[in-house]
């Protein structure tokens, strides 16, 4: 079994070769960064404008406050009236949303390529001249503790994500969710309100896309002449905060109030979506719970019918990613029994390689999600928005395949053994280092640089890496472990 290595204390889908995605990019004067992507061939365009701001930036005593300002910025402004510009667009034919993350808020307008004037207009009243005032925000606290009530506090489930990120992080303000405490929002005054805008709504923290049907030449000088007016803001301030190791899992019991059946949880946290390891983990996601024929779904909900529902989600954002499997027993099966059965199959990741027909299918789902993921001009335009801010790279809408093609199947049996079911020792001398190969199964090593000389750490590594494990009696042991760790995770 190959291992991993540690020198620390420690769907997105594929385009096809055919597919190739142009655009031009720019920056203005005050910062703001422009992509456009142009085509002829439909009726339509796109209108976006994506800030670097989302509930990560929050005070961890205003939690929402993200994504209450995106409700806000609907709002109105000193050239729309309030509750006119829903209107406005409806009435040319056009459509609009918004979305907040943790890691960036997106507003974005899809009208008939004639009103791509209507687009511009609208994002840069959004931005040079909203109205923030205190009906505005007493009307929005209402529809935001509405929307809580509906998509969280009532929903089957709804406080999933609230419950996957309470075990991975402590200090990382991931530790909420974008949704926040409505004690927190309830407490906001309207001068905090206007400071964050003037924090965060500056278009040296935007990225402004327009996809579709449009002259070049002809954007351009309105781009200009609706953007370039507005002054730069200040730089913004990045979270820079680092969690502590966690040294493998950590598995909770979900108890949704609404729900009688409990939900198992087991998550690690992983690296940021930036990693070419998160890339990774979306396959070993598809391997494990991609559909129907997907290796647990087929193993615990069709043969075994031990489970209803198991999924395995691999949740990638900047800062850090969340590795989660959650599963749902059938009748009187224990969550213990439907945790044994995903051990097993994560055993086997980590063990063989998956089979070349396996891998194939692998590339060939990612390709196909890829593709459909931006046949429309709204998710072209998203892509592009995304890949810039978030990844640093706006021309991963046309090589993400590159990455994807080039993982290999030794590369996914490495990174599940470097993030699943971690037996990790932290070895200063060749005796502990075999002994927990052999002994305990250790998949990932960790050396001290301080007590650890290098060449004792490569004669240390070699060693660790061509001992094999003994299992025999050391089963009963590693097998008491599993039994403790159950019995702690049932008390939960």
């Amino acid at each position: 079994m190959k291992t991993i290595i540690s020198l620390f204390i420690i769907f997105i889908p594929l385009v096809s070769i055919s597919q190739n995605v142009e655009y031009t990019e720019y920056d203005l004067d005050n910062g703001m960064h422009v992509i456009l992507h142009q085509d002829k061939t439909v009726p339509i365009a796109v209108t976006s404008v994506m800030y670097h701001v989302g509930a990560k930036d929050e005070n961890s005593e205003r939690t929402g406050f993200a994504h209450f300002f995106e409700h806000l910025l609907f709002e109105g402004s000193k050239n729309i009236a309030r509750g006119e510009m829903d209107k406005i667009i409806e009435r040319n034919g056009g459509s609009y949303n918004a979305t907040t993350s943790q890691d960036r808020t997106y507003y974005y307008e899809l009208l008939p390529s004639n009103k791509v004037d209507l687009g511009l207009w609208i994002e840069s009243e959004r931005l040079l001249h909203p109205v923030i005032n205190q009906i505005g925000v007493d009307t929005q606290n209402e529809v935001v503790k509405e929307e809580k009530r509906l998509r969280v506090d009532n929903q089957p489930y709804g406080q999933l994500l609230e419950q996957i990120v309470l075990g991975l992080f402590k200090k990382h303000p991931y530790r909420w969710t974008t949704i926040g405490s409505m004690d927190h929002l309830d407490a906001a005054t309207l001068d905090e309100f206007l400071a964050f805008k003037e924090k965060f709504y500056v278009p040296n923290n935007a990225v402004l896309v327009v996809a579709g049907n449009f002259d070049v030449d002809d954007i351009k000088n309105k781009i200009e002449a609706y953007f370039g007016p507005i002054p730069r803001g200040n730089d913004v301030p990045r979270v820079n905060i680092k969690e502590d190791p966690l040294n493998g899992e950590s598995k909770r019991i979900f108890n949704d109030p609404n729900i009688q059946i409990p939900m198992g949880l087991v998550s690690y946290r992983t690296p940021s979506m930036k990693s070419r390891d998160a890339y990774v983990l979306d396959m070993i996601s598809s391997i494990l719970s991609g559909g129907k024929s997907s290796r647990l779904y087929k193993k615990m909900v069709d043969d075994k019918k031990i489970s209803l529902q198991v999924q395995a989600v691999n949740l990638s954002l900047e800062d850090y990613g969340a590795y989660v499997i959650l599963s749902l027993p059938v009748g009187d099966n224990s969550l213990e029994s439907l945790y044994e059965n995903i051990d097993e199959e994560i055993d086997k990741l980590k063990i063989d390689l998956i089979s070349e027909r396996e891998y194939e299918k692998l590339q060939n789902v990612f390709e196909n999600n890829f593709v459909n993921s931006n046949s429309s001009m709204a998710g072209i335009a998203n892509s592009l928005a995304r890949n810039y801010m978030l990844y640093g790279n706006t021309d991963l809408i046309n090589s993400t395949i590159d990455i994807y093609r080039s993982i290999t199947r030794e590369e996914i049996k490495d990174v599940a053994n470097k993030y699943l079911n971690i037996r990790a020792v932290v070895a200063n001398d060749v005796n502990i280092a075999i002994m927990s190969r052999s002994h305990n199964d250790s998949n990932v090593i960790t050396l001290g640089a301080k007590y650890v000389s290098a060449d004792v750490a490569k004669n240390i590594v070699e060693l660790w890496l061509t001992t094999d494990y003994e299992s025999g009696r050391h089963e009963s042991r590693l097998d008491k472990i599993k039994q403790i760790e159950k019995i702690n995770f049932a008390e939960r």
